[in-house]
């Protein structure tokens, strides 16, 4: 499947579950374990009852697009969305997630494996003071597996990986 070029918007990290996340331009992402410094890698995250990997997260910057277009149309008006706000690790532009489900890709110098495409959460829409339940459903991103370590950036092109 031919995908991109893509890359790499936004990196967000938060230190506890339910606290704001934080804009960072560079982050550290070690093996089977999540971004250095973030909920997920201490532990502490709020997570479903649904065992996957959840190392990093990653939700398209066309969703959000989409959603301030309400499109489709499946609420009253449209949802402001901000790239802090959806609790993701990171926002990418270029892919459709649904494409790295099971693959490997590159991003920086790190390898990542595309595990479960994310639910949307009732904890989510609670938190934001969102309807985000049906707008997010089938795309509310997907839940990754770190391969090899390394440091990503802003901007960093996202690419498949073949070994």
């Amino acid at each position: 499947m031919k995908w991109g070029p893509a890359k790499l918007l936004y990196i967000h990290i938060a230190s506890a579950s339910a606290e704001t996340m934080q804009e960072s331009s560079v982050a550290e992402l070690i093996k089977n374990k999540g971004i250095r410094g973030d909920r997920y890698f201490k532990g502490n995250g709020k997570y479903s009852n649904i065992p996957d990997i959840r190392d990093v997260t990653i939700i398209e910057k066309e969703v959000l697009d989409a959603l301030e277009q309400n499109q489709p149309p499946l609420q009253e008006k449209s949802i402001i969305l901000k790239p802090h706000e959806h609790r993701r690790n990171l926002t990418s532009e270029g892919v459709p997630l649904n494409y790295l489900v099971g693959k490997k890709f590159k991003i920086g110098e790190v390898i990542l494996e595309g595990g479960r495409l994310n639910f949307p959460c009732k904890y989510l829409a609670d938190l934001l003071k969102k309807p985000l339940l049906l707008p997010l459903y089938n795309r509310s991103g997907l839940n990754c597996k770190i391969i090899k370590s390394g440091i990503i950036r802003q901007n960093d092109i996202i690419e498949p990986y073949e070994n």
